[in-house]
């Protein structure tokens, strides 16, 4: 009943901002960047809200109970890359060129700089095609979280999930979702801030905990059970506080799947780059920068090191690691909350857990409802209400797409949770990073080499996954039914290195290799318009 009366009270005060998101948005401008408006401080929470999810959480909080706190990593690059270095070297010049080409998407952006609508519709089908795989992700660890503390059926909490989402996107826009955005970030923040108190607290203290974690590597129980296939440990492992021996699979898979994956990624993520443009001046930005680094530190930090310790609960209680007490790694975090957190926290975490979804996905839900009502069809200059109504069925069939993908994954794919997330975001990362980074700092890249090089990193990284990365092809199984194994890579490490560190390497050689070749073929004129006031 506790758990209810909270959950009503939360959807209506979500409602509420729907509303008023609702209420403010007057045409497409309001509907797809927020009118240009937003206040900083909600646009470093709704930034933070919208990157941080439950695929945080609880799939990648689930995926430190696993490899241990070398997933910190993750947490120091996504504030120096996905903070400090996204607002200050591309936020900036994002927001000002956004406004000097009028551009509502980050699509739009790209194809107005370069002068190509292949650019925009390319960009657009991609965000459309896979991101849903992304939210999926995401919705799959809401859902279980939802699942086991209401004691629901799985399907339920998805729709459930899914269709409260759908309505306050909907009807509200950009607007209405940065608003819900920044109200839930604020929620995740306050409950995660307890979360690590308690634990550490349960513990005997920083020192302690850490010390319980690393004593467990002598236990022979402990290493057995590390060796279990049903662990789902890699060879290389060292200990929860340890990262994994150099170059082995665990470590290829920690650095560059996870770390490096989400981590580089985050730069080019497009619901993320649209916030740029939803603030008046530079000002905004650099106000926004301490907000968003504490908020992502708290986030993702909790997460891993509660992921970590979890260890030391689950052994002390039922004899086991945490990946094997829980039996699979997006229910770790779920399972370790209900069974050693207080019932009164365990009730409100459950808002926090559903804020940090939908604060992700109403993100992801708005990015491919534009994607296809400005970017794939065009909708530049034609009827507001039409134009708003393209984006709003795209929406509609992203999300039925999503749902599907969210009941399917977790029957095929273990820990699909974390890797749909580091799968998208290497797939962004190699497709848009290279030609994004150009379009903001190079005035003599050329409209081709941006094409070469979007084109070169999405086919390299798309082949990766299917051919060459073994957790992805033993998955899709298509080059197990063209070629007869699981990855042409065989048994070496190359089947464990992540699409983004081939894909990502590919799409800057092309693009630099063309921008030599083709240099100095640009439109001088639009360039300069472009850059106006941008340095200054």
């Amino acid at each position: 009943m506790i758990k209810i009366m909270i959950t009503i009270v939360y959807l209506a005060i979500i409602g509420f901002l729907a509303f008023l998101g609702f209420k403010h948005t007057k045409n497409s401008k309001d509907y797809l960047i927020g009118g240009r408006k937003i206040h900083p401080m909600v646009m470093a929470l709704s930034y933070g809200a919208a990157f941080i999810s439950t695929s945080a959480i609880v799939g990648f909080g689930g995926a430190a109970g696993v490899f241990g706190m070398g997933l910190l990593w993750l947490t120091v690059l996504n504030i120096f890359v996905g903070i400090f270095i996204a607002f200050v070297f591309f936020g900036k010049r994002t927001r000002k060129m956004g406004h000097n080409l009028d551009a509502h998407t980050f699509p739009e952006l790209l194809a107005k700089r370069f002068q190509s609508k292949f650019i925009q519709k390319f960009a657009g089908a991609v965000i459309f095609l896979f991101m849903p795989l992304y939210a999926a992700g995401v919705m799959i660890g809401a859902s279980k979280f939802l699942q086991s503390s209401l004691n629901i059926n799985y399907n339920a909490a998805l729709f459930f999930f899914a269709g409260i989402i759908a309505v306050y996107v909907f009807f509200g826009g950009l607007k209405g979702v940065m608003y819900s955005d920044a109200f839930q970030g604020a929620l995740m923040f306050v409950g995660m801030s307890f979360l690590l108190f308690w634990v550490y607290q349960n513990l005997g203290g920083v020192t302690a905990a850490h010390a319980q974690l690393t004593e467990l590597m002598q236990n022979p129980q402990v290493l057995e059970q590390i060796k279990s296939p049903a662990a789902g440990i890699a060879p290389g492992f060292q200990g929860w506080t340890s990262m994994p021996r150099a170059f082995s699979i665990n470590w290829w898979y920690l650095v560059s799947s996870i770390v490096m994956g989400v981590g580089i990624g985050v730069l080019a993520q497009p619901q993320l780059a649209v916030r740029f443009m939803t603030v008046r001046s530079n000002r905004e930005l650099n106000r926004a920068v301490p907000v968003g680094g504490i908020f992502i530190f708290f986030m993702t930090g909790v997460a891993f090191v509660v992921g970590s310790l979890s260890n030391v609960y689950f052994f002390e209680k039922f004899g086991k690691i945490s990946v094997l007490a829980a039996e699979g790694t997006g229910t770790i975090i779920p399972m370790f909350l209900n069974e050693f957190m207080p019932e009164w926290f365990a009730s409100i975490f459950l808002v926090v857990i559903v804020a940090a979804g939908m604060s992700t996905i109403s993100s992801q839900f708005h990015a491919m409802g534009t994607a296809v009502g400005r970017d794939l069809f065009n909708t530049e200059g034609q009827d507001e209400h039409r134009s708003m109504f393209i984006s709003k069925l795209g929406m509609l069939i992203a999300i039925s797409v999503t749902i599907v993908l969210a009941y399917i994954l977790p029957q095929i794919w273990n820990g699909a949770i974390a890797a749909s997330t580091a799968l998208f975001f290497g797939l962004c990362a190699a497709a848009f990073l290279p030609m994004y980074a150009g379009a903001l700092y190079f005035k003599a890249m050329p409209r081709i080499a941006a094409v070469s090089g979007m084109i070169a990193g999405f086919a390299t990284s798309l082949f990766w996954i299917m051919f060459v990365h073994v957790k992805e092809s033993n998955t899709l199984l298509i080059c197990h039914a063209l070629f007869g194994k699981p990855t042409l890579a065989g048994n070496s490490i190359w089947a464990w290195v992540d699409p983004i560190v081939i894909a990502l390497s590919v799409s800057i050689i092309v693009t630099i290799a063309v921008s030599l070749v083709k240099k100095g073929d640009v439109d001088r004129e639009h360039v300069e318009k472009c850059f106006r006031g941008i340095g200054k």
